[in-house]
């Protein structure tokens, strides 16, 4: 059986720039695209993926693999990959912000730990909101939810088409409020105890002036934040849902699906 340039080339285009969208998805997605996981990992998982759904995809249009517009092509899988991936990340940042809110406000701020997943110096509460939002993010299907949306988006966005529109990127950054406003939302009701706490610690000092109000007011807030935070994590996956529906719909319009 002979094979001419022309079918080589077509079978590199057909596995090679998917390659390059699914890879830059899962380089940068929640989950899978933290740092504790080897660069080989990752890769290993784009090219199994790229693999599978490969012969389900429709022909790549674009076989000038040695011209100069493939470096264009490239950097369009690769935005299309990482706008992707960008959206499941936005989702656990909400978390991290909550969580980094309630930790300056009940005095465990200066309680932190290495974050594995961007190497950055958080607080506790921080990174126990990311745990949890990454263990519902594997509960909730997230990883194969991604994988589903990167393939869908070779039917509505094919290698070598058009361009995204401007608007598609305004969508990543309109949704930032959306995250801004679930993180308040989730940390509202502690630092409304909060706030009555040192309410009633400000009516404490000048009812008894005597009184040390930093040495025993320190460690009753830092009691009270814990206790708080406890109390209120019920509200955590009534916040995550929410925000788990905000995402999926980014996702659906991103890629033009129906949500």
């Amino acid at each position: 059986m002979e094979f001419t340039f022309a079918v080589i080339i077509q079978w590199l285009s057909d596995f090679l720039l998917p390659l390059v969208r699914i890879s830059s998805m899962i380089m940068v997605m929640a989950g899978l695209g933290a740092q504790t996981i080897p660069t080989r990992i990752k890769f290993a998982m784009a090219a199994v993926i790229t693999f599978v759904v490969v012969p389900t995809l429709p022909p790549s249009t674009f076989t000038d693999l040695f011209s100069f517009a493939m470096i264009f092509v490239v950097l369009q899988e690769m935005m299309t990959g990482i706008a992707i991936g960008f959206g499941s990340l936005l989702l656990l940042n909400t978390f991290i912000i909550a969580g980094q809110i309630l930790a300056m406000q009940t005095g465990l701020g200066f309680a932190s730990v290495v974050d594995p997943a961007n190497g950055l110096s958080v607080p506790a509460v921080s990174q126990f909101y990311l745990i949890l939002s990454t263990l519902l993010f594997f509960v909730f299907h997230g990883h194969l939810m991604m994988i589903n949306m990167v393939v869908y988006s070779f039917e509505t966005f094919p290698v070598g088409g058009n361009w995204w529109s401007v608007d598609n990127f305004w969508l990543i950054v309109n949704w930032g409020g959306w995250m801004f406003s679930t993180a308040l939302a989730l940390s509202l009701a502690p630092l409304t105890a909060m706030l009555v706490i040192n309410i009633s610690f400000g009516i404490m000092t000048r009812a008894a002036p005597q009184m040390n109000i930093f040495s025993v007011g320190f460690a009753f807030t830092l009691v009270a934040g814990l206790t708080i935070i406890w109390a209120t994590l019920g509200n955590f996956l009534v916040q995550f849902e929410y925000q788990w529906l905000k995402m999926t719909e980014l996702m659906c319009n991103l890629i033009g699906c129906s949500v």
